[in-house]
């Protein structure tokens, strides 16, 4: 009888670790800022010639000019299509923080922005 209770508490101990563990890499992975949440927001490049408006769903890097393009971020790169077309425009992020980006745009010309 006895080693059947210690089995049991045993079962019940590492029932408790995996909920545990698993409760814990969820808060992880919640908790952790993502960087395309701080790309949104609205840019302005440091000569002034372009602006750079990024939301959840469209990046315009003329915002003027009233062309959104679809975008998705894989890795340090950003990559815009029009209304879905290929190919797609890349633009990969060379530094970024809450105040600055850096972009690298497709002709390898680097722009620094400024959030607005």
């Amino acid at each position: 009888m006895r080693a059947l209770n210690v089995y049991t508490f045993m079962k019940k101990i590492a029932l408790i670790t995996v909920h545990f563990l698993t409760a814990a890499a969820l808060v992880a992975v919640a908790c952790t800022d993502h960087p395309v949440n701080r790309l949104k927001g609205n840019w302005i490049a440091e000569d002034g010639i372009h602006e750079l408006k990024i939301t959840d769903k469209t990046f315009a890097i003329d915002a003027e000019a009233q062309i959104n393009e679809d975008y998705f971020v894989k890795d340090d790169t950003i990559f815009t299509s029009f209304e879905g077309n290929q190919p797609y425009s890349k633009y990969t992020i060379t530094k970024i923080d809450d105040q600055s980006l850096t972009l690298l745009d497709p002709d390898s010309v680097t722009i620094n922005f400024r959030r607005k």
